[in-house]
């Protein structure tokens, strides 16, 4: 079948919810089907339209840009085109051109699914405000003229006032987890690159240093780890240079990150191969997030398929990588006290919170994922 799957932003940005997208993208592309990707051209050195690992990722121009979102004058008319093209329509939220398409797909009768990665919530101020409502409205808006609502685990869709709005249409889809399996020489090279001398546990971290994060969470639990592991080192996987929206953000934390600049360290955004390498070097990996804009994390599940263990905040499907298979701790959202002891207790325990990686990527994968899709869009056709 011909596939269109329809998000704000695709591949270089990285984001949970882009990766989700492109693993989706490449898993139905394995499954034999045509798949186009619609997206905004945010990065004006990528083509209009180009074939990404067997993907046609056709990308809208981008006239200018408010606040996290963009304003793209030909969307609607690409839209157009490419929803009477295919077979089924795939949108990804949250994102504000979402509800046009839908109305697209109700219109042209093409069966149209909607998969709710998260809460959008701005930084504070009038102007966000009126673009978080705005967002609201059409995020609406598109679950009414989507046939199926997508989410992650029941225990985000049961929190979710969206999602709730919606049961009838709901279904649950576990997440596209995949990681490459590297050898021995690969781990110890990268410990070598970053002076990983075992002298002390090594923190793991990846994500954008964005303010839904909870960076300042794991700096605050620094002092209490290094009392009693005072040569305990931070990796920080990710982007931390120019993150959309959150230059104050990071303007906040620069005394922090001064403050300990001899136990952390950020590695920027690492391919699949890097991250591969990166996990196995973790005594943990910490998800300190703060609010519903994070619903899953599936930083975790890569951690997990590599031996580490993960901990992570007390959220609405962040914490059921833990819950589900037992490999970690979870600890209540925003104390950072908490953090420091749970951290503590998984460097001293390590072996107990280790399960198999067969019995991890048993339960999340690409492959599954893409199957549960196309046995959806199947009985929706």
């Amino acid at each position: 079948m011909k596939v269109l799957i329809v998000l704000t932003y695709y591949r270089p940005h990285t984001s949970g919810l882009t990766i989700y997208a492109e693993r989706l993208a490449r898993g139905l592309v394995a499954r034999g089907h045509q798949v186009t990707v619609l997206t905004s051209r945010f990065d004006r050195s990528r083509p209009v339209e180009a074939m990404e690992d067997g993907v046609r990722v056709v990308r809208a121009p981008v006239l200018f840009r408010v606040s996290k979102g963009v304003i793209m004058p030909t969307f609607g008319w690409l839209a157009t085109q490419l929803v009477r093209e295919h077979d089924v329509i795939s949108l990804h939220l949250p994102q504000f051109d979402a509800a046009g398409v839908a109305a697209r797909g109700r219109l042209m009768r093409k069966p149209t699914t909607l998969t709710y990665h998260c809460d959008l919530k701005l930084p504070p101020g009038p102007f966000n405000r009126l673009v978080n409502q705005v967002v609201h409205v059409m995020n609406r808006l598109a679950g009414l003229f989507s046939d199926r609502v997508i989410a992650y685990t029941q225990d985000f869709a049961d929190h979710s006032p969206f999602l709730c709005t919606f049961r009838r249409k709901l279904e649950v889809i576990p997440p596209p987890v995949e990681l490459p399996e590297v050898g021995p020489g690969a781990v110890a090279a990268f410990a070598k690159m970053h002076h990983l001398d075992e002298s002390g546990p090594v923190i793991g971290m990846a994500a954008r240093l964005a303010a839904e994060k909870g960076v300042e969470v794991l700096l605050e639990a620094l002092p209490r780890v290094l009392e009693v592991y005072p040569k305990a080192r931070v990796l920080f996987a990710g982007q931390y240079r120019n993150v959309l929206g959150e230059e104050a953000y990071a303007r906040r934390l620069a005394p922090l990150f001064e403050k300990y600049e001899d136990h952390w360290e950020f590695l920027g955004v690492l391919n699949p191969l890097q991250m591969a390498a990166f996990y196995p070097n973790l005594a943990c990996l910490v998800v300190p997030s703060l609010n519903s804009t994070e619903s899953f994390g599936l930083v975790q599940v890569e951690a997990m398929l590599c031996g580490t263990p993960s901990i992570a905040s007390d959220l609405p499907g962040v914490r059921q990588p833990v819950l589900q298979t037992g490999m970690g701790e979870v600890v209540p959202v925003g104390d950072s006290a908490a953090l420091a002891e749970a951290i503590l207790r998984v460097i001293g325990n390590r072996a107990d919170y280790v399960r198999p990686r067969e019995e991890i990527a048993e339960r999340w994968s690409t492959g599954r994922t893409a199957a549960e899709y196309e046995a959806l869009f199947e009985r929706l056709l």
